[in-house]
């Protein structure tokens, strides 16, 4: 008997084909794969190939240089970086595009916080402003190159507000207003983005919360500042992190429109000349180096600034969300009152 008990108890061999077959192992096998072949397609045309252009970045090489006929130069790459104009200096170009962002996320929170409530329309014009983003960049870039010619559509319409063709700029030509007309066009393009990003995250927030801010007779003004504005820190910091990086890396509307003629050569157009046409692909890597690491710096520190901007938000969050609280409370009695008196 005892013989018995022990045979039951030992353990049977492990059969894998058997487990494979059951319900737990395929769950397994599923997940496992699910999570093994993104993870390989990632490494295999992401981190990959990352690691090569940082290995690139040390040689002095074209794409058609043999392995063993590639130079190593070490840190040359980087400093010719910081030494040519035609590389850091396009760096200052950004400047404009940072310039745009800033007024493209104005105005998308300026237009969310309007929509976001009962407007007559409301639905058309939202749909009207976010239709640009899915627009192709390459086709846009070709709207505004025609858009922009000398004596077509812009000046057209200039003329009709009694404008003299002879007294308007070159739009694309002009080096004190291409650039402008440049981030015009990036604006034009990605604010309806931005604004149905805020529009998402203001509409999230209860309402409630306003009828506590009435209560303290707080304005439009006052309720935007302590209410919607707190209450949507995190998509605001995640748009400027993305408007400014997009900034610093801005490509379609240089290159499409002017092809980085009289002073539009962003810094990726510069690096698409030098990696393509230069054929200096150590030089380029380096580039591209040195601009993710701008924009490491970039998104350090606009966290670090909207981790100071919104430093009281938490506690004025807090406080309307206890004045809700107690709103509920006085509802609540009010209603059992009604109850116990009927």
């Amino acid at each position: 008997m005892a013989e018995t008990v022990a045979a039951k108890k030992e353990k049977k061999p492990f059969n894998l084909v058997k487990w494979a077959k059951s319900r737990k192992g395929q769950q397994v096998i599923i997940c496992i794969a699910f999570m093994v072949i993104p993870l390989l397609l990632l490494f295999t045309f992401t981190y990959l190939p990352f690691g090569e252009m940082v290995k690139f970045s040390f040689y002095k090489m074209k794409y058609s240089t043999p392995v063993d006929k590639r130079v190593f130069v070490g840190l040359k790459n980087y400093i010719d970086v910081f030494q040519r104009d035609d590389c850091f200096g396009a760096l200052k170009l950004s400047l404009y595009y940072m310039v745009g962002a800033i007024i493209q996320l104005v105005l998308a929170l300026y237009l969310a916080t309007i929509l976001s409530f009962k407007v007559k329309g409301g639905n058309f014009f939202k749909g009207l402003m976010f239709f640009p983003y899915l627009i192709s960049g390459i086709a846009i870039g070709f709207i505004f190159k025609f858009f922009y010619t000398r004596g077509f559509v812009f000046d057209t319409i200039l003329q009709w507000c009694g404008f003299e063709l002879e007294n308007l700029p070159y739009w694309l030509k002009d080096q004190s207003i291409n650039n402008w007309s440049l981030v015009a066009t990036s604006v034009w393009r990605y604010f309806g983005q931005n604004m149905v990003l805020f529009i998402g995250a203001i509409m999230s927030v209860d309402a409630e919360l306003y009828e506590a801010a009435q209560l303290d007779g707080a304005n439009k003004f006052e309720q935007f500042k302590h209410i919607i504005l707190p209450s949507i820190k995190t998509i605001v910091t995640l748009n400027v992190i993305l408007s400014i990086t997009g900034s610093l890396s801005a490509f379609e509307q240089p290159f499409v429109i002017t092809s980085g003629a009289n002073g539009t050569g962003t810094y990726f157009v510069i690096m698409n000349e030098v990696a393509h046409t230069s054929q200096k692909v150590g030089l380029a890597s380096a580039m591209a180096i040195v601009l993710l690491m701008i924009i490491f710096a970039c998104t350090i520190l606009q966290k670090l600034f909207f981790k100071y901007v919104f430093r009281d938000a938490e506690s004025e969050d807090e406080s309307y969300k206890a004045k809700r609280a107690r709103m509920k409370a006085e509802k609540e009695a009010k209603r059992l009152e009604k109850k116990g008196v009927a």
